[in-house]
C-alpha cells in the first residue's frame, strides 16, 4: 500500500490560505472535544436525528453481535442534547466535518488535507474551494445516511470532505507527482496511481462490510466514497465551465511538447 506524504508543489503561486484555515478549524474542535467529550455525542451525526428530524438526548440501545457466541447483547450508544430539533439538528452536518475519534483519525485526515488540499484550492480559488469542501462534506454524510437511515452510532470525521479534496485531485492533477512510502522505501509516483489505489481500496472495503452491521463500528466507506465521486464530478464540471486555469505543476507539464491535455 502506498502512503503519501507530500506531493510537487514547490511551483505552486503561494499560501493555501482556506487549507491551512480548515486545518485549525479542526484541530480547535478536536480540542473541544477532548474537554467536553458531551459535546461529541451532541453534535456528530446520528443518521435517526437527520432522518425524523429529532435531536436523540437519551442513551440509545443498540444489539451488539458476539461473533463467537452469536449471542446478541445490549449496547447502549451515549446520546447528548445538540443544537434541537429540526431544522437545528442539522447543523450537526456541518460540525461532524470537524470533529474526529482519536489522535490517529485527526493526524491522517490532516495529513490528507495539507498534502493535496493546497493544490486544488489555487485551482479553485479560495472561496469556491470552501464552498466545495462543504459540499463534498454534506453529499459523504447524506450518503452515509442513506445507507443506515435509522442508525443510531454517530458519525463525524473530514474523511468525506477530503475524499472530495483526493477526487478533485485526481481529475484536476492526475500527473502530479506524489512522494509515498512503499515497503519502507520512499517512492514518486503519479498522483493517478496513489489515488486510484486509494479509492479501490474504498470499494473493496465497502463490499466486504455490505455482510456487515452499523453496530459494528469502523470506518464510514460509504461517505469517502461519496465524498470522492462528488469532488470528481465538481471538478469535471469546473474544468468544462472554461474558467481559465491558473498557473500550476500540471498546467506547465502539460503545455511540455509531447504532452496534451486530458480535458
Amino acid at each position: 500500500m502506498l502512503f503519501p506524504i507530500s506531493d510537487d508543489d514547490s511551483q505552486l503561486p503561494g499560501p493555501a490560505w482556506a487549507t491551512v484555515l480548515l486545518l485549525v478549524a479542526n484541530v480547535l474542535v478536536f480540542g473541544l472535544q477532548l474537554v467536553d467529550p458531551a459535546f461529541t455525542y451532541g453534535w456528530s451525526v446520528v443518521p435517526q436525528e437527520i432522518t425524523t428530524g429529532q435531536d436523540l438526548v437519551n442513551a440509545a440501545p443498540i444489539p451488539e453481535v458476539d461473533p463467537a457466541a452469536e449471542v446478541r447483547t445490549p449496547l447502549d450508544i451515549p446520546q447528548r442534547p445538540g443544537p434541537g430539533p429540526a431544522p437545528f439538528v442539522y447543523l450537526t452536518i456541518l460540525s461532524a466535518m470537524f470533529m474526529h475519534g482519536g489522535f490517529g483519525h485527526i493526524a491522517g485526515n490532516m495529513l490528507y488535507l495539507w498534502i493535496f488540499g493546497d493544490n486544488v484550492e489555487h485551482r479553485f480559488g479560495t472561496l469556491k474551494f470552501v464552498a466545495f469542501y462543504l459540499v463534498s462534506g454534506l453529499v459523504a454524510t447524506l450518503v452515509q445516511v442513506a445507507m443506515h437511515p435509522s442508525g443510531l452510532v454517530p458519525n463525524l470525521g473530514a474523511s468525506g470532505a477530503i475524499a472530495g479534496v483526493l477526487g478533485a485531485y485526481l481529475v484536476l492533477f492526475p500527473r502530479n507527482r506524489v512522494n509515498a512510502v512503499f515497503i519502507f522505501r520512499v517512492v514518486s509516483v503519479p498522483a493517478i496511481l496513489v489515488l486510484g489505489l486509494w479509492i479501490g481500496l474504498q470499494f473493496v472495503n465497502q463490499w466486504g462490510a455490505l455482510a456487515a452491521t452499523e453496530e459494528t463500528g469502523g470506518v464510514a466507506y460509504g461517505a469517502h466514497i461519496g465524498g470522492f465521486l462528488a469532488g470528481m464530478a465538481l471538478a469535471v464540471v469546473f474544468r468544462m465551465t472554461g474558467t481559465k486555469e491558473r498557473p500550476s505543476v500540471l498546467s506547465r507539464a502539460m503545455e511540455a511538447p509531447g504532452n496534451r491535455r486530458l480535458w
